[in-house]
């Protein structure tokens, strides 16, 4: 199966009705997409991973949004990977016919694709998993940090309002590691405004690593997030999520 073309449905895996957090000051839709061939060791939708059947039907998800206009900002299309969805770009095109905005939240897996469909989205949420030089740790997937990269390149020039996130448990990233992302970031070219990272402390709410399941939430320190902060420099802004 070609994932990056031909005509076909979303494959959805599930809906959250309504979100303030998906898109920050926005009311949104939550469309979670099936299927991803990274394996992230602290990724809450394990059962997203798997391709397959959805949860439901696109064209049911679709007569629901039409009785939320009005009602809702925003439809965002999450994942497991929804740049893997061949019918990811057509979906969109019909939320925006029903006078939504469109989200994504993408980890940049697939820079031909993205570049498809960020013409019709007005934010991101990008995933950024690790410092370059350890990116396959965390992702399994040898060429990751490269189209990672490439992606998240692409997003900068489109002039798109995004947000960089990365999930952090300390088992996975060392706090030296977490600081070379930041690194990374302040070394960003800067188009205009400043840059927003999130730190998400780890959940083991729905995480398939059993051993990271068994363990509690991430803690981020005060000395950890003021070492990000002075490695970040003034051109971006960190934020942290408990």
């Amino acid at each position: 199966m070609n994932l990056e073309s031909g005509a076909a449905d979303l494959v959805v895996g599930g809906l959250t009705p309504l979100s303030t957090a998906d898109w920050p000051e926005k009311l949104a839709a939550v469309v979670f997409c099936q299927g991803c061939t990274w394996r992230c060791p602290y990724c809450h939708n394990a059962v997203l991973r798997p391709f397959g059947e959805g949860e439901r039907p696109w064209s049911e998800v679709l007569r629901w949004l039409e009785s939320r206009q009005g009602l809702l900002d925003a439809v965002v299309f999450s994942g497991g990977e929804p740049l893997l969805q061949p019918g990811l770009e057509d979906s969109m095109r019909h939320v925006r016919d029903l006078g939504f905005e469109v989200g994504l939240h993408t980890s940049g897996m697939t820079p031909r694709a993205l570049a498809r469909v960020l013409p019709l989205c007005g934010w991101v949420g990008f995933d950024l998993k690790a410092p370059r030089p350890v990116y396959a740790r965390i992702t399994g997937a040898p060429e990751s940090a490269d189209k990672a990269w490439e992606s998240l390149a692409m997003l900068q020039e489109a002039g798109i309002p995004f947000e960089l996130r990365t999930t952090w448990h300390p088992s996975l990233l060392s706090e030296e590691e977490l600081c070379e992302v930041a690194g990374e970031i302040a070394a960003l070219p800067r188009a205009a405004g400043q840059l927003t990272w999130a730190l998400q402390a780890f959940q083991p709410d729905g995480c398939a690593d059993e051993r990271l399941a068994a363990s509690d939430r991430a803690h981020v320190s005060e000395q950890l997030a003021a070492l990000l902060r002075q490695a970040l420099g003034a051109g971006a802004r960190l934020v942290v999520r408990a």
